[in-house]
């Protein structure tokens, strides 16, 4: 079983950055990607960005964000140790939420993102206008 504990969040004025992290521990599994979800009040939460884990290096591989981070945020990731960040830039108030991390993949048949991993606690992220 995995459990992902992360930090970085706070508040900050609109125009500003704010880095997450996320480390993931436990035994008995393998991690292939890693990403971040956020869920505003009042709002389903909804996919940020994945980082594919392998390759040659330890910093990860290929990269994916939703829409509206992209430009803005950036992920990265120490696969060595099972860690996953989210660079913030130019963070606006609809940035505003909980921001989760998980273990994620792709589901074999429609290739669509999936949560492998159950959600940590988060941490919040409070934009100010």
């Amino acid at each position: 079983q995995v459990q992902l504990a992360e930090s970085g969040g706070g508040l900050v004025q609109a125009g500003g950055s704010l880095r997450l992290s996320c480390a993931a521990s436990g035994s008995g599994f393998r991690i292939n990607g890693m990403g971040w979800y956020r869920q505003a009040p009042g709002e389903q939460r909804e996919f940020v960005a994945v980082i594919a884990f392998g390759g040659s290096t330890n910093s990860g591989g290929s990269t994916d964000y939703a829409d509206f981070v992209k430009g803005r945020f950036t992920i990265s990731s120490d696969t060595a140790k099972n860690t996953v960040y989210l660079q913030m830039n130019s963070l606006k108030p609809e940035d505003t939420a909980v921001y989760y991390c998980a273990v994620m993949g792709r589901d074999a048949v429609t290739r669509n993102y999936i949560v492998l991993s159950p959600w940590g606690q988060g941490t919040q992220v409070t934009v100010s206008s």
